[in-house]
């Protein structure tokens, strides 16, 4: 019998800490194109490079090649290059408001805009997303006022949820839009319940699901894939995997699957990681899952090879754990810059367009910010009534909370 040492753990390493070189060596992207687009009925065993390799439409010169590009009009595309300044002009605004007090907490989406943005296009009225708290694109890309989402950043008495959730935690049935959840992953769940009984009905709407990488490590997640594999739901599954949780890196949650994607292969689900900082990419990988859901041939699980520039929110210090010159190295740059790129190669764009541009956004920004806080901000202003706690929770209030509520004066 051999004799052994004592056991031990494993615990996986980032790559570099603070004050070191960033290194992305490990990221193995695809060149531009390469990446087969298979047909929308193919099965998860003949698509299984897909959950390995990264697809991308732009290449480094900002051309559109490939089998994924070519599905977007000139007007589509100014459109999402506006949607995600808008985005990044809005971050800008609240992380201000933030740092002056005026609301307690916010998170931004610096370096992931195309995600949320170029997803939201390939959706129909009536779809569902369960989102975690990084995808306020699905919003702009919508047109959801951008007033009443300062309302409920600001929690001020024209908060649409009447102070009950924490901000950035929007709602919004009619956009598509299901609440966001501050325990992470149980999104998930819900998504692929709401999509099985979209099917039951009979309906024609499908549902998509939205989690972070670090998230991917709770149990909900592969709850979420073991029925949505076996009843084979109409849902989108997103995994946006941006490096980072909230101060791990995403081997942290990976473990020894390769990919994030991977993991779908498991259950018998397609799946594919795409470009996250490649606009036309998202759309068309978003565009393909989409219509599976909807030709009733089940789920696809879709990873978003990202970088989160920024905190993870405003009480997270990124310089703590990780080197702060690593999102420049990133290697997939940034969405914004890229799409812009590709606009002004095909004469739809310029730099003096887009400093324009930016100017306007930036001035409907501050606009909409000025007309929030008319109704108030987190010190200053009206607030949602004490009988907004007492409201929309039960179809008829019980005895107790009609007493608590007439206590209270109302």
């Amino acid at each position: 019998m051999v004799e052994t040492g004592h056991l031990s753990l494993h615990v996986p390493e980032p790559a570099v800490r603070p004050g070191g070189q960033p290194d992305f060596s490990n990221v193995k992207i695809a060149r531009a194109g390469a990446v087969p687009r298979p047909e929308v009925d193919a099965a998860a065993e003949d698509i299984r490079d897909l959950a390995y390799s990264i697809i991308r439409v732009l290449n480094r010169d900002g051309e559109a090649v490939g089998p994924w590009a070519g599905l977007l009009s000139d007007d589509d595309l100014r459109a999402g290059l506006r949607n995600m300044m808008t985005l990044r002009a809005f971050d800008a605004r609240m992380l201000m408001a933030q740092r002056q007090g005026k609301t307690s907490f916010y998170m931004q989406h610096l370096g992931e805009e195309a995600v949320s943005c170029a997803f939201r296009k390939a959706l129909k009225k009536g779809d569902m997303n369960f989102p975690t708290y990084r995808q306020a694109g699905l919003l702009i890309a919508d047109d959801y006022p951008m007033v009443e989402m300062m309302n409920q950043i600001y929690s001020n008495e024209s908060d649409p949820l009447r102070g009950r959730q924490l901000p950035i935690m929007y709602s919004s049935k009619e956009h598509g839009f299901f609440t966001i959840s501050g325990n992470l992953a149980t999104q998930y769940v819900q998504a692929v319940g709401w999509a099985m009984a979209s099917a039951i009905k009979n309906d024609i709407r499908i549902a998509a699901a939205w989690i972070g990488d670090g998230s991917t490590a709770e149990s909900d997640f592969h709850s979420a894939l073991v029925f949505a594999s076996t009843y084979r739901a109409p849902v989108v599954l997103n995994v946006v995997n941006n490096q980072w949780a909230i101060s791990t890196f995403q081997g942290i949650a990976r473990g020894g699957s390769g990919t994030f994607a991977a993991r779908g292969l498991g259950f018998g689900i397609p799946a594919l990681r795409v470009d996250g900082n490649d606009y036309l990419a998202v759309h068309a990988v978003a565009c393909w899952a989409a219509e599976r859901a909807r030709r009733n041939l089940g789920p696809t699980l879709i990873e978003y090879v990202t970088y989160r520039v920024g905190a993870h929110s405003t009480s997270d210090d990124p310089s703590a754990y990780r080197p702060k010159t690593e999102s420049e190295a990133w290697p997939l740059g940034d969405p914004v810059l890229r799409l812009k790129k590709h606009l002004i190669l095909r004469g739809l764009w310029s730099e003096e367009r887009h400093v324009q541009a930016e100017a306007e956004i930036m001035d409907e920004v501050i606009a909409a910010q000025r007309k929030a806080e008319e109704h108030g901000t987190m010190h200053a202003g009206g607030r949602p009534s004490v009988r907004d706690i007492f409201e929309g929770v039960y179809a008829e209030m019980p005895p107790h909370l009609r007493r608590q509520r007439q206590k209270a004066g109302y």
